[in-house]
């Protein structure tokens, strides 16, 4: 079965509200609690009896705790905060609506990761690029100049991407400020 919804303007601002009041949690809190939380939420779950919708969406969460462990990938900011604060609405079990009642409780952290991943896609999409560049790069063990090779291409890549994805960003906030309404 297949029941869709649509979000008006007053349902994507108390999103944005929700998600503004984890952004300043986790201005206030240690990266690491963050991401500690937002593991121990996503290892707390049973997979087994999670609804569909919701687990098609945790590949987000456990996408932006790998680039957050990633240590050739560093995000830059602004997007490290907004990454941060998707991880901190995750990892809060008493955000819109709590996660322990029974079918509905993941709901609206499935909704805000769908909308998480579309703002942040441009980061997502870089990410994972770079993931397939370092991936597709030859490294022989033991040979200092390969590893320096290495470590120069990766580094010109991430400098690339990361161009790249602040440009898409500035571009966005252009287009959302002559927006109309």
């Amino acid at each position: 079965m297949r029941i869709t919804f649509e979000l008006d303007s007053n349902d994507l601002q108390r999103f944005h509200a929700a998600f503004e009041r984890a952004r300043r949690l986790a201005i206030d809190a240690d990266e690491i609690d963050i991401i500690d939380a937002a593991k121990q939420s996503l290892d707390g779950l049973c997979l087994d009896t999670i609804p569909a919708y919701v687990r098609q969406r945790l590949v987000h969460v456990q996408r932006l705790l790998l680039m957050f462990e990633d240590e050739e990938w560093v995000l830059p900011l602004p997007e490290r905060g907004e990454a941060l604060a998707a991880l901190a609405y995750f990892g809060d079990p008493e955000d819109l609506i709590p996660d322990h009642l029974e079918v509905i409780g993941l709901l609206d952290d499935a909704v805000m990761l769908e909308l998480l991943a579309r703002r942040m896609r441009h980061v997502l999409d870089a990410y994972e690029q770079f993931c397939r560049f370092r991936a597709a790069l030859v490294q022989v063990p033991g040979d200092a100049e390969g590893r320096i090779a290495r470590s120069r291409a990766l580094s010109e890549r991430r400098a690339e991407l990361v161009a790249a994805m602040q440009a898409r960003r500035r571009r966005s906030t252009r287009r959302a400020l002559q927006s109309p309404g």
